[in-house]
């Protein structure tokens, strides 16, 4: 059946903000187990991520939102991390475009780059690099700086102080650095949701100002 949108990664805190922007309209949540906390209304996919590419095969929704992101101290290791930021979002992608997905809507990161020194910027840009190579009639990437907002789980204190910290380095972050400013959750939810409905063909890069712009 042809689906609207599906949703992967729906238990984050950029997951979580596009299930509540979303208000009445109906995602199809795709996870690896049953999350009750979040409202009835959205159909949900219960499978392990390794089934996750034939589903979307099959269901072939007309837009994938991947919200798919963890730490590497969540993930235990950079493999881990790798697996779940770069391997998982692809396999999803393939996944999709066998199915005939025109269009999907990605969270990474700024500083994004497949040739970085960083490895968690260089993951994120490795992931750029191969959706980008599944020719999507349109592909946005999202690349936002430190996410705002309340997260599910154990506290980080590392982004706990970068939180805290966030209105004093904004203020110091100006012309091209503008886009390594911080951005609330909800506002990366609510330009997701915005790109969805964009028919325009092409591949998109969005950062802080252009999220900003896309939420209002």
């Amino acid at each position: 059946m042809d689906n609207d949108i599906f949703l992967v990664g729906a238990t984050g805190l950029v997951g979580r903000a596009v299930v509540r922007a979303a208000g009445e309209r109906v995602l199809t949540l795709l996870a690896r187990r049953e999350v009750d906390d979040l409202p009835d209304h959205h159909a949900r996919l219960v499978a392990p991520p390794a089934r996750w590419g034939d589903i979307l095969a099959a269901e072939r929704p007309a837009a994938l939102i991947c919200c798919l992101g963890t730490t590497i101290r969540q993930a235990g290791s950079r493999a881990a991390f790798r697996a779940v930021d770069r391997d998982l979002v692809l396999a999803a992608a393939h996944g999709a475009r066998l199915g005939g997905t025109a269009h999907m809507i990605v969270v990474s990161s700024v500083g994004a780059s497949a040739k970085g020194g960083n490895f968690y910027l260089r993951t994120k840009g490795e992931m750029e690099e191969g959706l980008r190579a599944f020719g999507f009639g349109r592909l946005d990437i999202l690349r936002p700086g430190l996410l705002m907002g309340a997260r599910e789980g154990p506290a980080r204190l590392g982004e706990g102080i970068a939180m805290m910290a966030a209105p004093l380095t904004d203020a110091l972050l100006h012309g091209s650095l503008r886009r390594y400013r911080s951005i609330p959750a909800d506002i990366v939810a609510r330009a997701m949701l915005a790109l969805a409905a964009r028919r325009e063909p092409g591949t998109y890069v969005h950062e802080n100002d252009s999220i900003r712009a896309l939420a209002d």
